[in-house]
């Protein structure tokens, strides 16, 4: 049986355009009018952002909700970063901006993973962080230096400094700790709840800036 001659004119021939002369650019816009803001939590995907200048919101608040830029990468942004953000940046429920970079960091938390698929990779928790406070009782249950250690060493690969609270020091003495750690220029600040009150009232900070609290699993 003679071959049949399929032409450009049958209707199951689909020409593909040539390529074009322009070859892709591998440059990315500048975004000179991107204006600055800091990562304050992050929900499925949606990032809420505190701009640096609150009256760029229609509420004069400063913050707004963004989404990421594909060339940013997935996981890159954590809580704390400097992020450049363009587009909407009114505030409006329903608005998004786009967040387009993140500035360079002065200080990284990171933790191990310890289960699944990323067992023994590093995540990162939060960034620009200037205090890790370790919130720790010094009995009932009894403190645990060995989990203590293990957030110091985080806090001073992150480049943070570390503040040590021991709580419940009116069941216990706080001495042993105090003595174990004060040595090594880290601060310890002994809490204890005053007799007839419900509630611990909060301790103020000794440093500005921001901070990241994790306890021991004791409180």
């Amino acid at each position: 049986m003679a071959r049949r001659d399929i032409g450009t004119d049958d209707p199951r021939v689909r020409v593909r355009p040539g390529r074009g002369s322009r070859p892709r650019t591998k440059q990315r816009p500048s975004h000179a009018d991107a204006v600055l803001g800091m990562v304050t939590r992050i929900d499925r995907g949606h990032y809420r952002i505190r701009l640096d200048d609150p009256g760029l919101t229609e509420d004069s608040g400063g913050d707004i909700t963004a989404m990421k830029a594909r060339e940013l990468g997935r996981g890159k942004v954590v809580v704390g970063d400097r992020v450049a953000v363009v587009g909407d940046t009114s505030g409006r429920t329903g608005t998004l901006a786009r967040m387009v970079r993140i500035e360079e960091r002065t200080t990284l938390l990171r933790r191990s993973a310890e289960d699944g698929d990323a067992a023994g990779t590093e995540r990162a928790i939060v960034a620009n962080a200037d205090l890790l406070v370790i919130v720790t009782a010094v009995a009932d249950p009894e403190p645990r230096p060995r989990m203590i250690d293990r957030y110091l060493v985080a806090a001073y690969d992150a480049g943070m400094e570390p503040l040590i609270v021991l709580t419940k020091t009116d069941l216990a003495d706080a001495a042993p700790l105090t003595d174990l750690y004060s040595p090594l220029g880290v601060r310890c600040l002994a809490t204890h709840l005053p007799h007839g009150s419900e509630t611990e009232p909060p301790e103020p900070s000794e440093a500005g800036g921001a901070d990241e609290r994790p306890g021991d699993g004791v409180e």
